[in-house]
């Protein structure tokens, strides 16, 4: 899954004739799932047409601060079309537009949209050779880098006047792969590397029936998801579920039981920064299992259950330099319990949620949980979204490391 995943895209297209590509650039964006909403100068649809973008970004295409046809209609508010943005990105930029950004020459609703932008701003320049030269188009580039905008640099190549040489704008797919790196590279989490494990585990009685829980994965997954969005590559082992993951940073490996959930996390924890235990794993399994189908005979039937090995107390006995966090899921005596198992299990952090809060535990889209560290400092969360919750946890992971440079 892209970076660019679920952000809120901008994009400004001024008056070149580089301006066709930006059908095929609004289509990359939307294939990479992000929201796109486009502001044209007027001279720009001179090149390309509003209807072709606003079909392609699923969106109405504003150029003007209102509706000229419509005296009554509201003003498109610049200001609010800027808050929107989680990126800007002017394509093509020409030496006009790009003089109209450093000089703040506000005549056009790009501009102010523009000046109005508190999101990063990348921006492709299109022009002839020598005008990409000229020194003051270089000292636009400059000044507009010393603002914080980011310069996605011409491509050599065919040019509009029939020269050839630097000017052109750079092709729409290397317009998105410049962006997603320039996105990763500010990630909080790129180059960690954190295991999660999530949903339940199985433990057979026979070839058809099992012990397990009403675990559905769904918290594992969301943290999973929200680590990945950071920038961290994950392994995340996961018991029966039919939860999926869409982000290419995570490396789902499918188990069963608690015993193969045990070894693929000590495949791979040795060379873990973060671990993070969400399964609901069995606490016992049956100490024979029958090797076929146990027929319904007897009134009653009994079931001898031997402990499964304690994956998250093993873990915490062979920390390294891991920020370990694990789950505790509680009917009663929560605190207490919680402050218990990080003790006994040498965790870092610890997620509490009780089942007699309204909204937690299994099978549920929202969770409440209390923070507790292995200081015993609390922080008690209000009920929200499960992905909500996985966004809290990794912040926690963020300030873990930052307390560390």
């Amino acid at each position: 899954m892209s970076v660019l995943n679920g952000k809120n895209i901008l994009l400004g297209i001024s008056g070149g004739i580089a301006a066709y590509k930006t059908a095929n650039l609004v289509r990359l964006f939307i294939k990479a799932g992000a929201h796109v909403q486009v502001i044209m100068t007027p001279a720009s649809k001179d090149f390309v047409t509003p209807l072709t973008l606003s079909t392609l970004s699923k969106n109405p295409v504003f150029s003007n601060f209102y509706n000229e046809e419509d005296e009554n209609e509201k003003w498109n508010n610049h200001v609010e079309l800027a808050l929107w943005a989680d990126l800007m990105v002017i394509a093509p930029a020409t030496a006009n537009t790009l003089s109209k950004m450093t000089k703040g020459s506000c005549d056009n609703l790009l501009i102010a949209v523009y000046l109005s932008a508190k999101c990063p701003v990348y921006f492709a320049p299109a022009m002839d050779l020598d005008m990409y030269k000229h020194p003051s188009t270089v000292s636009n580039f400059n000044l507009l880098a010393e603002f914080g905008n980011k310069i996605i640099p011409a491509e050599n190549g065919e040019l509009a006047s029939g020269l050839s040489g630097e000017g052109r704008m750079a092709e729409p797919e290397n317009i998105i792969r410049f962006i997603e790196a320039d996105v990763k590279k500010k990630l909080p989490l790129v180059g960690k590397k954190i295991l999660i494990t999530a949903g339940p585990t199985y433990e057979a009685i026979d070839p058809v029936r099992f012990i397990g829980n009403h675990s559905s994965g769904k918290m594992g997954f969301d943290i999973a998801e929200s680590a990945a969005n950071l920038g961290a590559s994950v392994i995340l082992v996961s018991g029966p579920t039919n939860c999926k993951v869409s982000n290419s940073l995570i490396d789902v490996i499918p188990v069963v039981t608690a015993e193969e959930m045990y070894n693929a996390c000590f495949k791979y924890y040795e060379n873990m920064d973060v671990a993070i235990a969400a399964a609901a794993v069995a606490d016992y399994r049956p100490k024979f299992v029958a090797s076929q189908k146990i027929k319904k005979t007897e009134d009653s039937f009994k079931i001898e259950l031997e402990k499964t090995k304690d994956i998250l107390e093993s873990l915490g006995a062979n920390k390294k330099n891991q920020f370990l966090i694990g789950f505790a899921l509680e009917t009663e005596n929560e605190i207490e319990n919680a402050k218990r198992k990080i003790q006994k299990k040498n965790l870092d952090l610890i997620v509490l949620n009780s089942l007699q809060d309204k909204g937690a535990g299994f099978g549920k889209l929202t969770n409440k949980v209390t923070f507790i560290d292995q200081d015993f400092n609390l922080q008690v969360m209000e009920l929200k979204s499960k992905e909500d919750v996985a966004a809290d946890i990794l912040e926690r992971v963020v300030e873990y490391f930052n307390s560390k440079k």
